[in-house]
C-alpha cells in the first residue's frame, strides 16, 4: 500500500514544492522552462562567484532553502530523490555567467547521477568558455570500509555551502574557494539513524524495520545504513553514534578527539519529532564535551530531510577560528538558523533558582488544628486516590486521554513522599499552601494547576481564624478561584461539580452553632450525587468539551475523585471522633 502524501500529483510534486517556495519568498526566482530557483538579485553578483548546488527533490529545505546571500547563488532541482537533468544545470550556469559573474562552484553530494549530471554540464559549460570548477562532497562516516563510490554527500554538505558562500560573498576568487573547501570537506563526518524509512509519493516503504529495530548509517534516499541495532535510549543511541563516526578503525571517520573544536549539526530527516530533536541535541552536546571535546557552535533542525523519515543525523566539522568567521557570516537564506556566535562549551546553562519569601506567621493559632489527623486524613486520602488510579483512567478514555487516574496517582504518591521527609504544618493555612506549591510541581496537567488554585486560594481565610466559617470561606475562595482560572461552572462536567455542590453545603457552616458532622456529612452527599449527575450534563469545558455528548456516558472522573477525596476526610475524621 502506498503512503499517503498532501500533492496535487506525483509528476508534478517537484515542480510544485518549488514553485510554493519561490511564490512566498521575494528573493527567489524560477528559471523559466527549468526547475532552478535563482536568487532574485542575480544581477548585483556582478564580479563575484556563483555557488550552484542541487539534487532530487525530497530534501528540503535543502536545496532551495539555502539560496541567498552569503550562501547559494541558485540551485537545481531533480524529481523527488533524482538527479537534475544536464539541460537544466547548464542552464542555471548559462544564467548566472551571463548576469556578469566570476566563474561558478558546484557544489554536488557524491552520488553517481549528480556526478555525471552536474559533471556533464559542467564539461559543457567549459567548452563554451564558462569558468566552472565542480567540488564533490562525501561525508559520510558509515562504511568502516570504503567502497568504489565513496563517501555519500549527507548533510555536512549544508556547512559547505555555508562556508563558500561565505567566501564567495568577501570576493574570493574561484580558484581559491575550489581548494579551500575541498580541504575543509575532508575535516567533517556525518552519521545517520532512522527508527523507520520513509516513502517516495506513490510508493511504498524503502525498507521495513521490526519495531525494536533502528538502522544505523542510512543514506538521504530511504537507502539502508550498514546495520541494524535494538531500539534504545536517546542517551546510548547518541554514544554509538559518536563512536561509531570518530573511531580510528573507521576508514570514514572524522579525527575529533579530546581537544578538539567542532561545529555541531543535528538534523532532522524530516519525521522526527521536536521534542526527540531536543533531547538528542542534548545528549550530543553531553557526549562531546564529556570525550573533552569543545563544542563551538550547535545547528539543531531540519537542515537535509528524506522526506517523513523519523531519524536525524549527526555532522562534527573541526573547526579554528577562521573557519568559524565563516560559519558565523551574515547570510539571508531562509533555511540557516540564527545561531548565536559564541561557543555552546564553557557557557553557564543554569541560573540559581529564585528565594522563596519568609512566611507570614499565621494570626490563627495552631493548637486547635490536631497533626496526627491531618497526617492520617492525608495518608488515606493518598490511598484511596492510588485505589482509583485504574477507574479514574477508565472514565477519563472516554473523554480524554486516560490518564485522570495516573495523574492523581502522582499527586498521592508526591504527598507521601513529602510526608516522610517530615511532619506537615501544624497551622491549616501553611498545610494547604504547602499542598498547594507540591501539587502545582508534581501533580502536573489541567487537574494539578487546578487543584493549585484551589488550595492556595483557600488558605488566605485560614491565616486569620480556623473555626468554621473560616473554613467554609475557605471553600468559597476555592471555588472562586477555579472559577475564575478555570473558566468551568457548575454544570459544565468538570470536577468544579462536586466541589461545588459541597460548598453550597458547608455554607451552612457560617450560622451559629452549626454542627461539623452533619453539614460535612451532607456534602459529602452532594458532592457524590454532582458526580454521578455529570454523566448526564453536556460538557462545557475541558478536554471533554470536544466530545460528542452522546459518546459521554460515564460520569466526569475529576468530579469521582473530588468527591472520594471529600468522602475520605469525613471517614477519617469520624474515625478520630472529632
Amino acid at each position: 500500500m502506498t503512503s499517503k502524501k498532501l500533492v496535487n500529483s506525483v509528476e508534478g510534486c517537484a515542480d510544485d514544492a518549488l514553485a510554493g517556495l519561490v511564490a512566498c519568498n521575494p528573493n527567489l526566482q524560477l528559471l523559466q522552462g527549468h526547475r532552478v530557483a535563482l536568487r532574485s538579485d542575480l544581477d548585483s553578483l556582478k564580479g563575484r562567484v556563483a555557488l550552484l548546488s542541487g539534487g532530487g527533490s525530497g530534501h528540503e529545505p535543502a536545496h532551495a532553502g539555502f539560496i541567498g546571500k552569503g550562501m547559494l547563488t541558485g540551485v537545481i532541482a531533480g524529481a523527488v530523490f533524482t538527479s537534475p537533468a544536464v539541460g537544466s544545470i547548464l542552464a542555471a550556469i548559462r544564467a548566472v555567467a551571463q548576469a556578469g559573474t566570476a566563474g561558478t562552484l558546484l557544489i554536488v553530494k557524491n552520488y553517481t547521477g549528480d556526478r555525471l549530471n552536474f559533471g556533464l554540464a559542467r564539461e559543457q559549460a567549459s567548452a563554451e568558455g564558462i569558468p566552472v570548477e565542480m567540488v564533490v562532497i562525501g561525508d559520510d562516516s558509515a562504511f568502516a570500509v570504503l567502497k568504489k563510490a565513496g563517501r555519500r554527500g549527507l548533510c555536512g554538505t549544508v556547512l559547505i555551502h555555508k562556508i563558500a558562500g561565505a567566501l564567495a560573498e568577501a570576493g574570493v576568487g574561484l580558484q581559491e574557494i575550489t581548494e579551500r573547501v575541498s580541504v575543509i570537506a575532508k575535516a567533517m563526518g556525518t552519521l545517520g539513524v532512522s527508527l523507520s524509512s520513509c516513502s517516495v509519493p506513490g510508493s511504498r516503504p524503502t525498507f521495513e524495520l521490526a519495531a525494536d529495530e533502528v538502522e544505523l548509517g542510512l543514506g538521504i534516499h530511504g537507502e539502508a545504513g550498514v546495520r541494524r541495532i535494538k531500539m534504545a535510549t536517546a542517551d546510548e543511541i547518541v554514544t554509538l553514534m559518536l563512536d561509531h563516526m570518530t573511531h580510528s578503525s573507521n576508514v570514514s571517520h572524522v579525527s575529533v578527539q579530546a581537544g578538539s573544536s567542532v561545529v555541531l549539526m543535528v538534523n532532522n530527516l524530516g519525521g522526527l519529532s521536536f521534542l526527540e530533536l531536543g533531547i538528542i541535541a542534548g545528549a550530543a552536546v553531553r557526549a562531546l564535551e564529556g570525550r573533552g571535546v569543545k563544542v563551538a557552535r550547535a545547528l539543531v533542525g531540519t537542515f537535509m530531510s528524506a522526506l517523513e523519515m523519523p531519524g536525524l543525523s549527526l555532522t562534527l566539522l573541526l573547526v579554528d577560528e577562521p573557519l568559524l568567521k565563516l560559519i558565523d557570516a551574515e547570510t539571508t537564506a531562509s533555511a540557516w538558523p540564527n545561531v548565536p556566535r559564541v561557543s555552546v562549551t564553557g557557557r553557564t546553562r543554569t541560573r540559581a533558582a529564585p528565594t522563596e519569601p519568609p512566611e507570614a506567621p499565621d494570626s490563627a493559632a495552631a493548637e486547635g488544628f490536631a497533626l496526627k489527623r491531618t497526617v492520617l486524613v492525608l495518608e488515606q486520602v493518598c490511598r484511596t486516590l492510588l485505589g482509583l488510579e485504574g477507574h479514574l483512567n477508565a472514565l477519563d478514555r472516554a473523554a480524554g486521554d486516560g490518564d485522570c487516574g495516573t495523574t492523581h496517582s502522582r499527586a498521592a504518591r508526591a504527598i507521601q513522599g513529602w510526608l516522610k521527609e517530615g511532619p506537615p504544618p501544624a497551622s491549616p493555612a501553611q498545610l494547604l499552601s504547602k499542598l498547594s506549591l507540591l501539587l502545582l510541581e508534581k501533580m502536573g496537567g489541567s487537574s494539578g494547576a487546578l487543584y493549585g488554585l484551589f488550595l492556595t486560594a483557600a488558605a488566605q481565610p485560614l491565616k486569620v481564624k480556623t473555626d468554621l466559617p473560616a473554613w467554609s470561606a475557605a471553600m468559597d475562595a476555592g471555588l472562586e478561584a477555579m472559577q475564575k482560572y478555570g473558566k468551568a461552572a457548575p454544570g459544565d462536567r468538570t470536577m468544579l461539580d462536586s466541589l461545588w455542590a459541597a460548598g453550597q453545603e458547608l455554607q451552612a457552616w457560617k450560622s451559629p452553632g452549626a454542627d461539623l458532622f452533619q453539614i460535612l456529612t451532607k456534602a459529602v452527599k452532594s458532592a457524590e450525587a454532582a458526580a454521578q449527575a455529570t454523566k448526564n450534563m453536556v460538557a462545557g469545558a475541558g478536554r471533554a468539551s470536544y466530545i460528542s455528548s452522546a459518546q459521554l456516558d460515564q460520569p466526569d472522573p475529576g468530579a469521582v475523585a473530588a468527591a472520594a477525596i471529600l468522602r475520605t476526610v469525613l471517614e477519617v475524621l469520624q474515625s478520630q471522633g472529632v
